[in-house]
């Protein structure tokens, strides 16, 4: 009954704020085609994730884009940036750069780094968590509570 009751109240709180959303709809997460960006764009602005894949075909490139759609305000808090490549044709930047071989996905920090590459798609709370461990990031949640 307790459970049920704090359900009941953590909705009621969340509503206005759901109503708002919905209204205007959910906010979009910032998605660029790879082939024509430069991350040197997003240097210390935004936290890019590159997802490649040889086909837009790809049954890992679309759960990929299915995971990130399912959480944009926990990506947008983490100023994420998704960036696509699905034609390995074009020789991209990116692809040159960061050499992919069929389905990848990258994490690239604000500093530029890349901090992960992983062969198989990744939901949100699995990036969200390798993000927060991020020293940027860790930087970023000192100065919201205030204690820098």
């Amino acid at each position: 009954m307790k459970k049920i009751l704090a359900l009941v109240i953590a909705g009621l709180l969340a509503f206005p704020a759901g109503a708002a959303e919905t209204a205007e709809g959910p906010p979009d997460l910032p998605l660029f085609e790879g082939s024509d960006t430069d991350l040197s764009e997003f240097l210390w602005i935004k936290r890019p994730i590159v997802v490649f894949a040889d086909t837009p075909n790809d049954p890992r490139f679309i759960e990929q884009m299915t995971f990130l759609n399912a959480d944009v305000p926990a990506l947008m808090l983490r100023d994420v940036v998704v960036l696509t490549d699905t034609n390995p044709a074009a020789r991209s930047e990116l692809r040159r750069t960061l050499r992919p071989r069929g389905f990848m996905l990258v994490l690239i920090d604000k500093d530029g780094g890349v901090k992960q590459r992983k062969p198989a798609p990744w939901d949100v709370r699995e990036i969200s968590r390798t993000i927060d461990k991020f020293p940027t990031r860790q930087q970023e949640i000192r100065e919201r509570l205030g204690k820098e």
